[in-house]
């Protein structure tokens, strides 16, 4: 029986800068890394041609093609991780398991099991910290609680951030530490249960360029005007201290949304009822949504006769992808036009989106429905013809996605925008009001 630790890969799907992996590395016993394919999220999934799936398998080919390169292999399971522990510890003597830290609530209850089964043969679980800059309480108000608006946070994290934060790991000076043996296959698609899409994923180039003109060109859907690296930032195929390091003298802006994503991390390890189907704000849990009448399946395929919020949907539902401003505009249609439960936005966002995080996703959605940490008040209602005006005022983008927009094809609007607003006003109000 082989002497070894493992690293085991989840959301850090490379051989760079990775902090867990450098550690592992670091360890005295070479060092076998392993991913598995988590039944108990698979088994979840309802579309058999869900591309997250199909980017993971990809980025596991990317890797085992570079570690057979160095005489290694990755070994890639598909099971309940601790059904996998199990023929591990009895495969290998494991001194310790390396990873890296995940914030979600599932997770951290796989951790507790993981870390209980390897106690019980004498090994360990170790983990570090590797998607975030900044993380649990290493941003905190002086009186040591945490931040719960943006603002104060953002200046706070500037204020504590340095280049230590920002020093990639030199995994790559350790990598004669891998266990040597013969290239492992990788799981098909098929055997997962998958099928493969033909379409290509966003880079994870990054463009100077366009990091420069971000300040004036993200908030319009019609311009590639955005980084799309949220995908690699929530598979950890990019750094996020290299995207840091590298956006830090480009603009403001863009190191801006970085800092937001820790925010929401840092809301959720705090606060971790939010990923737990409950409203950051308590008073908004109590209010009374409308019932669906049909308009959910609508909005989810866009055909609720409101353009912007019609080409977003759509967007979402070929590609896996929404831009940021039209995230928005549509989350608070749902919420605020149809009165409808927020929670029902979020978990068709989270079955959709490419880039679907839990932290950020659960935090978009709270601040479009007002229920949130640091939320758009309750009486901010987005007008989405003024949201069309301002950001795709030539229905460029619309018109890309709405081909029918002028036809009698198009349906007409679901909802009357001035009578949604008020009902809107008239339910938030009275049930805030009641719950003073």
């Amino acid at each position: 029986m082989h002497a070894v630790n493992i690293f085991w890969f989840r959301r850090d799907l490379r051989l760079e800068d990775n902090a867990g992996l450098y550690h592992a590395l670091k360890s005295d016993r070479p060092v076998v890394p392993i991913f598995i394919f988590d039944r108990n999220i698979l088994d979840e999934l309802e579309d058999r041609e869900d591309r997250r799936v199909e980017f993971i398998r990809a980025s596991l080919e990317e890797m085992q093609h570079t570690l057979t390169g160095r005489g290694t292999s990755l070994e890639v399971y598909d099971g309940r991780p601790a059904e996998v522990f199990k023929q591990l510890l009895e495969k290998y003597d494991i001194e310790t398991v390396f990873t890296n830290h995940d914030y979600e609530p599932y997770a951290l209850e796989r951790e507790k099991k993981i870390a209980a089964l390897l106690q019980e043969k004498g090994a360990a679980l170790k983990t570090y910290k590797d998607q975030v800059l900044l993380e649990k309480d290493e941003v905190l108000k002086d009186d040591g609680k945490p931040y719960t608006v943006f603002t104060p946070y953002s200046r706070k994290w500037k204020a504590v951030l340095s280049d230590f934060h920002l020093k990639p790991y030199p995994v790559k000076k350790y990598a004669g530490n891998f266990f040597k043996q013969a290239a492992r296959p990788i799981p098909s698609l098929e055997a997962l249960g998958f099928k493969a899409v033909d379409k290509p994923f966003p880079s994870k180039q990054v463009k100077d360029e366009l990091i420069r003109k971000y300040t004036e060109q993200r908030n319009f859907p019609a311009i590639h005007g955005t980084s799309r690296l949220g995908v690699h930032l929530r598979f950890g195929t990019i750094s996020i201290r290299q995207l840091a390091a590298h956006a830090k003298g480009l603009n403001e802006t863009y190191l801006n949304e970085l800092i937001w994503r820790d925010f929401y991390h840092s809301i959720l390890w705090h606060f971790p009822r939010v990923g737990m189907g409950k409203a950051f704000k308590p008073a908004y849990d109590t209010i009374e949504w409308r019932i669906d009448n049909g308009e959910f399946e609508k909005w989810c395929q866009g055909q609720t006769g409101y353009p912007i919020v019609d080409a977003g949907m759509r967007e979402l539902n070929a590609t896996g992808f929404m831009h940021n401003r039209v995230r928005m505009i549509v989350a608070s249609f749902l919420s605020k036009h149809l009165l409808l439960d927020w929670r029902l936005g979020e978990a068709y966002f989270a079955k959709k989106l490419l880039d679907f995080d839990l932290a950020a996703n659960n935090g978009g959605w709270q601040w479009a429905a007002g229920s949130g940490c640091d939320a758009a008040p309750y009486f901010r209602i987005f007008n989405p013809r003024l949201q069309t005006e301002k950001f795709d005022k030539d229905l460029k983008y619309i018109r890309h996605w709405v081909p029918e927009l002028d036809s009698f094809d198009y349906p007409a609007p679901v909802v009357d925008h001035e009578m949604a607003r008020k009902r809107c006003l008239a339910v938030y109000s009275k049930t805030l009001k009641e719950e003073k």
